[in-house]
């Protein structure tokens, strides 16, 4: 190793600290790659992770320019080498990669390599990627290779955290993934109900001008002129539909842009208004950012669902470091002492606890015909 004891330690322990910190796969791709090639002494370093055809669902190299993957041309598929560590998974060290029996060389623009040291990822029984390094930057004699028994030693358990990353990566886009759907399914619902009872009425309308068309003409284009009317809100709910029914991207977009984007979408939606206000309010760590948004959903289902409200506001502003949301409707009310003794909770339970979980509070008021609020406070991080 190139390294001494000391700073070896600390090599692998910001490596490890590096890997930890990223929840994109891509990004941890990318991280461990770069972690072992700076951590070996290697001239150049790839991870690949194989999909079900026979190539590499994602291939990330660290030491070759941008202009130099380019020219190499397409990913590479599971051969040689690679194939070796796919399903032979065992560490393969190398003096020269290219006197390989296994070898089947590259394209014309890829870099020359020589010794060569590389393993899979595994989890568990599981080999879901490659990691490889080549060209060690040390003295070499003729016929060496230039990574020892300690390299690949400090590689396995690079690549035992590596899965570790990798798998969490892949769970936390997952669980992302089923949010965004879950999303869309419910604005999908909202919007459909809206869509049907425009649809009812234009139905209802148009059959009351046809039976006033012989008796009275004047009634009937008025009725008509209300056909008109509905079929142009009707158009207009479903243009929302298409255009504005995407997976709400809170990493992307941020809290206040995701939650105005919900609350023009529900007031097309449903005949109460809904309003979206805010103020002075500062980006705060992902984990707070979704618990509010996640609160502000289901406090904004409860409104529209249960509460018989005319106005729904939703507003967002700083509190101190941190942030409050308040969610206002001005329906029918309910009595929080009497709606949890009766062991129903309208969501507030779960609110509390997204609340609680991100180090915020939750406070409900309300009272029959008095309308409802629903507060978050989260003090930042």
């Amino acid at each position: 190793m190139s390294h001494g004891p000391r700073s070896g330690l600390a090599a692998v322990s910001s490596a490890l600290l590096a890997m930890s910190r990223h929840l994109e796969v891509r990004d941890v791709l990318k991280t461990i790659v770069a972690s072992a090639r700076e951590l070996l002494d290697a001239q150049y370093a790839a991870l690949g992770v194989p999909d079900d055809h026979g190539g590499f669902a994602q291939f990330v190299v660290d030491g070759v320019s941008d202009a130099q993957w380019k020219a190499i041309g397409p990913l590479p598929r599971q051969h040689g080498i690679l194939a070796a560590m796919l399903h032979e998974p065992r560490p393969e060290r190398l003096a020269d990669v290219r006197k390989d029996p296994r070898f089947e060389g590259w394209p014309a623009a890829h870099p020359e390599m020589s010794d060569f040291l590389g393993l899979p990822i595994r989890d568990g029984d599981e080999v879901i990627g490659a990691l490889f390094l080549a060209n060690k930057n040390c003295p070499k004699p003729e016929g060496s290779c230039g990574f020892t028994a300690q390299d690949e030693e400090l590689l396995s358990i690079l690549a035992q955290h590596a899965a570790i990353a990798l798998t969490n990566a892949r769970l936390y886009e997952r669980s992302r993934e089923l949010t965004i759907a879950e999303e869309r399914s419910r604005l999908a619902h909202e919007l459909h109900d809206a869509v049907s009872q425009k649809l009812f009425s234009l139905r209802l309308t148009a059959q009351a001008a046809a039976a006033l068309v012989d008796r009275d003409s004047a009634r009937a284009k008025g009725e008509l002129h209300q056909v008109a009317a509905l079929a142009a809100e009707a158009a207009d709910e479903l243009r929302a539909a298409v255009v504005e029914l995407r997976p709400a991207a809170l990493d992307e977009d941020g809290l206040l842009a995701t939650l105005r984007t919900q609350t023009q979408v529900l007031d097309r939606a449903h005949t109460a208004r809904v309003t979206f206000t805010s103020s002075g309010f500062r980006a705060l760590p992902a984990s707070q950012e979704e618990a509010l948004l996640r609160v502000a959903q289901e406090a904004l289902h409860n409104a529209l669902r249960h509460s018989g409200a005319e106005h729904v506001d939703v507003s967002v502003g700083r509190r101190g470091g941190g942030a409050v949301l308040r969610v206002t409707d001005d329906g029918g009310g309910f009595d929080p002492h009497a709606i949890r003794r009766a062991g129903r909770h309208l969501g507030l339970v779960s609110m509390r606890d997204r609340a609680s979980g991100v180090g915020g509070t939750l406070t409900v008021e309300s009272a029959p015909g008095k309308g409802t609020t629903i507060e978050m406070e989260v003090p930042g991080g």
